[in-house]
């Protein structure tokens, strides 16, 4: 018997997935303000904006100055990551199992995709970090101890205070092991819990120095050291992706049916000052 299946249906749910399993590609840490319609890989959106308006002295019964041309400049994101899953599930096997072969799967492929875009997407911000808003260095990373990894997200705090970056809806991403060391900081512990009936945003443990705190094993290092720790705004880096074709078919030699999809995306960080990094190694 054939599949019942309907692609627009399980396109969605693929794509629910994502979205709750990303950390650094969710709403609060990307924008997909440019997102719009994307039909195949290999487009690209056109980001438009407007340098600054000069501001000027203004002197009573004297003529103003003759208005300024405005200039303009934009920002190309190109959607140019392709990635795709493709399986089989035998009939024999099918009718043999107690569970939903298929719901599994699916979930699986989810997962697979998940983690590509959010390894791209972490790649992606460390690049853009301008080299005035990074503390430690590749060569010389800080390493925090329980008693100064609170201060290191307030000197980042700091940095984009200088920038000019709003305060509300700041983020900043951090492995396990600098998480536990904010878990055994009294003023971490005071301010960074939140109500128990609160909604968290995926990977969110909490609160502290101005940013909500989230946890994730795809913070971009080397080799277990030097983990680059990224802190902004979700103004920083524009995100869009799409599920642009999902389709089940019969494999001409075989009995079963199969299942394949192809995930496009792209990213790009329009606003470089508006992230902040420590680069860090465990004690």
């Amino acid at each position: 018997m054939s599949l019942e299946f309907i692609p627009t249906v399980w396109a969605a749910r693929l794509l629910t997935a994502l979205e709750k399993a990303l950390i650094y590609g969710q709403a609060n840490v990307c924008n997909r303000d440019y997102e719009g319609e994307i039909r195949e890989a290999g487009n690209t959106v056109k980001i438009a904006s407007i340098g600054d308006v000069s501001i000027g002295d203004y002197e009573k019964d004297t003529d103003i100055a003759d208005p300024e041309v405005l200039t303009d400049d934009d920002q190309s994101l190109a959607i140019d990551q392709q990635k795709y899953f493709n399986f089989y599930v035998d009939s024999v096997d099918r009718a043999q199992q107690n569970v939903n072969v298929l719901d599994e799967a699916m979930r699986r492929s989810a997962w697979g995709l998940r983690a590509a875009a959010d390894t791209y997407l972490a790649g992606v911000m460390e690049a853009a970090v301008a080299g005035d808003n990074k503390i430690g260095s590749l060569g010389t990373p800080k390493v925090p101890t329980k008693d100064d990894a609170y201060e290191y997200l307030v000197d980042l705090g700091v940095l984009l205070d200088e920038a000019n970056v709003p305060i509300d809806g700041r983020f900043v991403v951090v492995p396990a092991w600098f998480h536990g060391l904010l878990l055994k900081d009294e003023r971490f512990i005071k301010a960074g819990t939140r109500r128990s009936d609160a909604a968290l945003a995926n990977g969110e443990v909490g609160e502290a120095a101005g940013f909500s705190i989230l946890k994730s094993n795809n913070v971009p290092n080397t080799s277990g050291a030097k983990y680059r720790i990224m802190a902004g705004h979700t103004i920083a880096t524009a995100y869009v992706e799409q599920v642009v074709d999902l389709q089940t078919y019969k494999p001409e030699k075989r009995f079963g049916d199969a299942v394949k999809g192809l995930h496009v995306y792209g990213a790009k960080v329009v606003r470089p000052t508006a992230l902040a990094m420590l680069i860090a190694s465990k004690a």
